[in-house]
């Protein structure tokens, strides 16, 4: 059956202005630009692997939860059966790693692989869309990117599911570029595997399905497509919400109690304060991210190159779709229904499609400009790209204070409070080296949970606050150290006294240690 040629399918001219000198003849190996690629991306990642700590993301969490479930491997079904709101092929593969690397590394090599991966398929998704040099453009604008390099050197899951979202992209812009189904497929497949890591993966279904409905101008081939890709993205949804229909009565489950989260802490967050104040924050929030993050100068020439795309290439609009559809369904959700509070991270796929337009915004910018004023506006890009997070991450970098504390979710250096990590040490030297055990507060900042995963010490010589089990803990681990938080839950706990340098629990007495800041106090058992 004759079709005609999809829009998707039409190529794009040579646009001018794309780069400040003039371009070869003739386009360099591919694999030769790719690997050039991969060291970019590599090198300034590999440089803070070695000083980052895991932190934000949950890493922890889901680095205790990898540990679990490598002790006892199994086919995770549901939130309750060991990933709880985390997707279960993050524990899988953190768990692999576990057998191999450190339980402080494991989490962040496997972020560093597929956050130094990633370049890949950005690269050939830029390239097809928008030529070759775009598609350098672009990588060495992700190589650059601060929030994507603590992402890739911390055990969260924001660089692994990253890299099989720009892998969906790429493959999905193949298919309907060259009217094949077998891209599409696989396309698919890696959604279902995004699907697998984050929750915020699955609005791309529907999202990318819709889109295929317009791809073509012969409607059938193009409900074809639809129907097609949609069935093949639903074998883990499907697979995963039978799991929790069975164990918890509801297929939504982890949704919900991730949604639940939200609201309660939209409300603590509010507090007394203004909401108005509140609503112009969130409706900031992406773009702010992306101005911060990215740099301003390649943040704004992605997005102009984006509103560019949007009038001049229909063949790119579902891509800009995939980029602002989801940020305004969060910025409403944040900023009107005031259900949902935003972070850096779950910015993270939006924003990195922003990289695949700057090169053609900024040829709509400067095309018709003079040779001057384009080598100007690319060599002052470039300066303030690398500027811009070498700043922020020295800035950040193991030092306290309400400033350092709102930049490092997004700056490419991720460390612990100073205070936390003394503690840290001396639990690990002078506690689980000898075979000792602690008791740890519950922090109103979950900063009790860095503080176990940095102690080294097993969960059976663990007794935490947090735990429904802290007074058979106590019993049964007898730990001669004690730490406290400041506003934590243990002063306030039936059975405890808590004097200036004196703690008695359940007659047990622990005198305090001198050298230790607060919000931390640590206290040794008396005989």
């Amino acid at each position: 059956m004759a079709t005609a040629p999809a829009p998707f399918s039409v190529s794009p001219p040579h646009a001018p202005g794309l780069s400040a000198v003039p371009a070869p003849q003739h386009e360099p190996g591919t694999r030769l630009l790719v690997g050039l690629l991969l060291v970019a991306a590599l090198v300034p990642r590999l440089g803070v692997f070695f000083v980052n700590e895991n932190l934000f993301g949950d890493a922890v969490v889901r680095t205790e939860l990898a540990e679990r479930w490598l002790r006892a491997p199994h086919i995770i079904t549901a939130y309750g059966d060991g990933a709880y709101q985390f997707g279960p092929l993050h524990m899988y593969l953190v768990g692999a790693a576990l057998s191999v690397f450190d339980r402080e590394v494991a989490g962040r090599v496997v972020s560093l692989l597929f956050g130094v991966l990633s370049v890949v398929p950005l690269f050939a998704l830029t390239r097809r869309l928008f030529g070759w040099r775009a598609g350098v453009v672009a990588g060495l604008s992700f190589a650059a990117w601060g929030m994507h390099m603590q992402f890739s050197t911390t055990a969260s899951s924001e660089a692994v599911s990253l890299f099989f979202m720009l892998a969906t992209f790429a493959l999905y812009a193949e298919g309907v570029d060259e009217n094949r189904f077998l891209p599409l497929f696989q396309a698919a497949l890696m959604l279902n595997l995004a699907c697998a890591l984050r929750y915020d993966a699955w609005m791309y279904i529907p999202l990318l399905t819709v889109a295929l409905c317009f791809s073509s101008q012969d409607k059938v081939v193009s409900l074809t497509r639809a129907v097609g890709f949609g069935l093949v993205c639903l074998p883990f949804p499907l697979l995963w919400m039978q799991g929790n229909e069975l164990m918890h009565g509801n297929p939504f489950f982890p949704v919900v109690a991730v949604e639940d989260f939200h609201r309660n802490w939209v409300k603590s967050s509010l507090g007394s304060g203004s909401n108005v104040l509140w609503r112009l924050q969130q409706l900031g929030f992406w773009p702010g991210i992306a101005l911060l993050t990215l740099s301003p100068l390649v943040a704004l020439l992605g997005m102009a190159g984006m509103v560019r795309a949007w009038r001049s290439r229909p063949d790119t609009r579902w891509l800009v779709a995939a980029a602002v559809v989801p940020a305004a369904y969060f910025t409403f959700r944040a900023a009107v229904l005031l259900t949902f509070v935003p972070l850096g991270r779950f910015t993270v796929t939006q924003v990195a499609l922003l990289p695949v337009f700057v090169a053609f915004g900024f040829a709509g910018l400067v095309a018709t400009r003079g040779p001057m004023l384009r080598k100007a506006l690319a060599g002052v890009t470039v300066l303030v790209a690398v500027a811009v997070p070498v700043a922020m991450g020295v800035y950040t970098f193991r030092a306290d204070g309400p400033l350092q504390t709102t930049m490092r979710p997004i700056s490419p250096t991720s460390t612990n409070p100073v205070a936390l990590m003394q503690v840290a040490k001396f639990l690990k030297a002078e506690v689980a080296a000898k075979g000792g055990a602690a008791a740890l507060d519950v922090d109103p900042n979950y900063m009790d949970l860095q503080l176990a995963f940095f102690s080294g010490l097993p969960e059976e010589r663990l007794a935490r606050v947090r735990w429904d089990t802290f007074r058979q803990r106590m019993q049964e681990a007898h730990p001669e150290v004690l730490v406290r938080f400041d506003g934590g839950e243990l002063a306030k706990a039936a059975g405890v006294k808590l004097e200036e340098r004196s703690l008695v629990l359940d007659g047990v007495a622990y005198q305090k240690l001198d050298g230790f800041t607060a919000p931390l106090h640590v206290y040794r058992r008396q005989p």
